[in-house]
């Protein structure tokens, strides 16, 4: 899951849970004592959630069909495929208001190194919303394959997302409402009370 999942994930929060969930893969090491507890619980929170999908039957499945030479890779892709899927699965309106708020609580605070100047980029590009265009979030997955060194693997599962998307489609509806189910949160189909 990227950030529009993880968000998803962390909307019933407050605004520092969110923000601790939204960062947390620039936050490294166990020792959260710098952050506030409601920012290191969103981390917690969020790892919690990559490990469930991560160990998820639907995810090894994935895995085990990518492409050989891309398999390390295949998992940062579908992390991004993940979020497409969670866009395109939400209510234009709730993916609007979700979006806003991502954006409100980002723009509040700066992000840890690692992520610092994605961030702006992310707002400023409003790629939560543009995940909702799978062409978007190829061209995303491969420009993450640029930043990596050596060969773009990222770039190379492209073509193999872009066949095999029904078959993705389908286990993204079986595995998103397993991670919902898993952390008593309420499936996008579901309506939403807003807090």
């Amino acid at each position: 899951m990227n950030f529009l999942a993880h968000g998803w994930l962390a909307r019933g929060g407050s605004d520092d849970f969110l923000y601790g969930n939204l960062i947390a893969d620039g936050v490294k090491g166990a020792d959260l004592s710098s952050w506030s507890a409601e920012q290191a619980s969103g981390i917690r929170h969020h790892r919690r959630v990559d490990a469930f999908v991560d160990g998820h039957p639907v995810v090894s499945a994935v895995l085990e069909r990518s492409p050989r030479r891309q398999r390390r890779y295949a998992g940062i892709a579908l992390d991004l495929v993940w979020d497409h899927f969670a866009a395109r699965s939400l209510a234009s309106d709730e993916r609007h208001w979700l979006v806003a708020r991502c954006y409100r609580v980002l723009a509040r605070r700066p992000a840890p190194a690692r992520l610092a100047a994605m961030m702006p980029v992310l707002v400023e590009q409003d790629w939560l919303n543009r995940y909702a265009d799978f062409a978007f979030t190829c061209r995303a997955i491969a420009g993450i394959g640029r930043r990596l060194s050596g060969p773009n693997r990222l770039a190379e599962l492209v073509p193999w997302l872009e066949e095999d998307y029904e078959r993705l489609a389908r286990d993204f509806e079986r595995l998103w409402p397993a991670v919902n189910d898993a952390l008593g949160i309420a499936s996008p189909q579901d309506r939403v009370t807003r807090p």
